[in-house]
């Protein structure tokens, strides 16, 4: 058994309990039928048996998450020196052992197989870090992470476990219907195909969303509304749908030639959509496609009510995003207005003194209007707060992309060097990597607040840290 190395122990887990340490290895699992005997044939056949102790080998994180739902299990460990430890564990169904492998996924991450005409990656400049040229296609990220797949890089054994294990929900880029129109968008004779898929996670009872990457020309128009009648089919196992306009960066030489959509172009898309929402609601109770938030900016409209997300279940594709940031900005700022009354404050934005504090707000253009009106709220709640909201345009990868978490460190520096930034400066989360403090150029928060000279505060997406950054920034001052 090849095993998967234990990077660290969670504090106060049952791994830290039964004496698993760092550099231990996770040889297998077993459960009492697999003990006794009872050891399936169709599970045996998904991982490596050792002779006697029916132990399952894990393969990837899909196992390793299916066998610990177990309230009891015995668990293979080999520590470093060679000894073999046998621990048995008694738990919760839904409680976690507590340990953290050197690789999450616990298998190699599989690299797309698809030349798609749209692709971001192959947008990209050169001389960026290495891992943000690698494109996944990988199933098991799908249910880890809400990575979108095309299913394309998915084995037949793939599609047996994660019936089998119930994985949901599977995240599934779409892009058409048209299994033809599919090869040639994808570049992959394989992709029209693949959609077959769709049918046996549908059969299965599988939770599925889904997103058309739309290319002007290709995708659009007929073809769109073909693609969604066909998807309409699949609902309620299908619970959702995105329809976001394709980036376009201006390092595509040598590529597909796509054209940007105009504005009548995003009007002509939110009608469509916009009359399957109520054909889907009237029908199933959902509103099921949506449009992303780029096409009402590009159509210059409002957003849509809140009650027409669904509950956001789009929001990582930039669906309903600024309308959950308005909502929670609203809700927090009456809250705001609540709690000073309740606490007898009512009257401390009479006692602070104008100009007194002053911060800076940077983001892209595509939620700059949003963030400007937000700002303006605020500056008439609170006296003497000066809020400066600045757009910075993506030089970098150019000008069509909109959104801040594209916007790179350079850019930010560039653009705000000159700017009054007053005392402090808010940058949304997600210009920076997940979990991290760098920008996609690999430039620090740091190495920009000393630049900059200014403090920098990350704020989350979400309207009520907004609030709460401003607020303490106010009170603070």
């Amino acid at each position: 058994m090849k095993g998967h190395i234990v990077e660290s122990v969670l504090p106060e887990s049952i791994a830290g309990e039964l004496g698993i340490e760092r550099g231990d290895r996770l040889l297998g699992i077993r459960t009492p039928e697999e003990r006794t005997g009872a050891y399936t044939e169709a599970v045996a056949s998904e991982g490596e048996e050792t002779a006697e102790a029916g132990f399952m080998e894990i393969t990837d994180v899909f196992d390793y998450q299916y066998m610990i739902q177990n309230t009891y299990i015995e668990l293979l460990i080999e520590k470093p020196q060679g000894e073999q430890w046998l621990l048995e564990v008694e738990k919760e169904p839904d409680e976690d052992l507590g340990i953290v492998f050197e690789n999450g996924l616990m298998d190699e991450y599989r690299h797309c197989r698809n030349q798609c005409v749209f692709c971001f990656i192959d947008q990209m400049p050169p001389g960026m870090r290495e891992t943000l040229y690698f494109k996944d296609d990988d199933s098991r990220l799908s249910f880890l992470q809400g990575n979108y797949v095309t299913l394309t890089n998915m084995s037949d054994d793939d599609m047996k476990r994660i019936c089998r294990y119930r994985l949901s929900p599977i995240n599934i880029s779409f892009h058409t219907m048209n299994p033809e129109l599919r090869c040639r968008m994808l570049n992959n004779r394989f992709a029209g195909e693949a959609l077959k898929k769709v049918d046996i996670l549908h059969e299965a009872g599988i939770r599925m969303n889904g997103q058309i990457v739309l290319c002007k020309g290709l995708n659009d128009g007929k073809e769109l509304e073909y693609s969604i009648e066909k998807l309409m089919g699949y609902i309620p196992e299908l619970e959702s749908v995105s329809v976001v306009p394709v980036g376009l960066t201006k390092y595509r030489e040598g590529l597909y030639p796509l054209e940007a959509f105009t504005k009548k172009d995003a009007i002509r898309v939110i009608d469509t959509i916009e009359g399957y929402q109520r054909d889907c609601f009237a029908r199933y109770g959902i509103h099921f496609v949506h449009a992303s938030d780029e096409w009402y900016i590009l159509a210059d409209r409002e957003m849509p009510e809140e009650g027409r997300y669904d509950g956001y279940l789009q929001l990582e594709n930039g669906v309903g995003m600024l309308r959950l940031l308005t909502e929670e900005f609203e809700d927090a700022l009456e809250r705001q207005g609540s709690s000073a009354a309740q606490d007898g404050k009512g009257g401390v934005e009479q006692d602070k003194k104008p100009g007194q504090c002053e911060l800076a707000i940077a983001t892209g253009w595509l939620a700059y209007p949003y963030l400007q009106k937000m700002a303006d709220r605020m500056m008439e709640k609170y006296t003497g707060l000066c809020i400066y909201v600045y757009p910075v345009t993506n030089y970098f990868f150019g000008e069509k992309i909109t959104v801040s978490g594209l916007l790179t460190g350079q850019d930010l520096l560039t653009q705000l060097k000159d700017k009054d930034l007053g005392r402090c400066l808010l940058l949304p989360e997600n210009m920076l990597r997940s979990g991290e403090d760098i920008f996609l150029d690999d430039m620090r928060v740091r190495d920009l607040e000393k630049a900059l000279q200014v403090p920098i505060n990350i704020v989350k997406s979400s309207g009520y840290d907004f609030v709460e950054k401003i607020v303490n920034c106010y009170f603070c001052h």
